[in-house]
């Protein structure tokens, strides 16, 4: 059972909006869901805890900047003596495009330095992971500049539906639903 949900971002208002911290909207959700807000600083992050029916879940937001969110999430696995298998971590995807969303038990990082430095950390990457679509840039010296940048008009209707429906089946794995492979997307009306 999924015990702490962490949400990958970089801190700062200037990055609030970027493609690179969908997984803080999530997080943001699904504290809305439940009427929490993170206010709290702790794991080098700040979190929120909500209440499932299987008992309390710990929402986290590392901090520590992208490359380094494995140092977030060891601190607070440690703290609470988690397996990898009971930390759900949402993130974006460049292989993915805007709309599409994946959730899988275990996975490969895929060339994404948040989920790179949180398989380091762990020493597994035998964690669950959901992963939103973001859509890849026309060439790979592009990418840095890219997922820091907003969404475009076009691609932002998809991606709140695709943050919608991840934090859904987030609050689903909350209230005690195992997590199971799926994915859906979302296209332009």
């Amino acid at each position: 059972m999924v015990k702490l949900i962490v949400g990958l971002g970089n801190p700062g208002k200037e990055y609030a909006l970027t493609r690179h911290n969908v997984g803080w909207w999530v997080l943001d959700r699904i504290a809305e869901r439940f009427n929490e807000t993170f206010s709290r600083e702790k794991f080098k992050g700040i979190v929120a805890e909500v209440q499932g029916r299987c008992g309390k879940v710990i929402l986290l937001k590392p901090l520590t900047f992208m490359n380094r969110s494995g140092e977030s999430v060891a601190e607070a696995a440690k703290f609470y003596k988690l397996k990898p298998e009971q930390i759900l971590v949402v993130s974006d995807d460049l292989d993915m495009v805007p709309g599409k969303i994946r959730l899988r038990p275990s996975g490969r990082h895929g060339g994404h330095r948040g989920l790179m430095s949180i398989e380091k950390h762990l020493g597994t990457g035998s964690f669950p992971r959901l992963k939103i679509g973001i859509g890849r840039p026309e060439t790979k010296e592009q990418v840095a500049s890219y997922v820091l940048q907003p969404f475009t008009k076009e691609q932002l209707p998809l991606i709140e539906r695709a943050v919608e429906k991840a934090a859904e089946w987030t609050v689903e794995i909350i209230d005690g639903n195992p997590v199971e492979s799926k994915s859906a997307s979302f296209n332009q009306d």
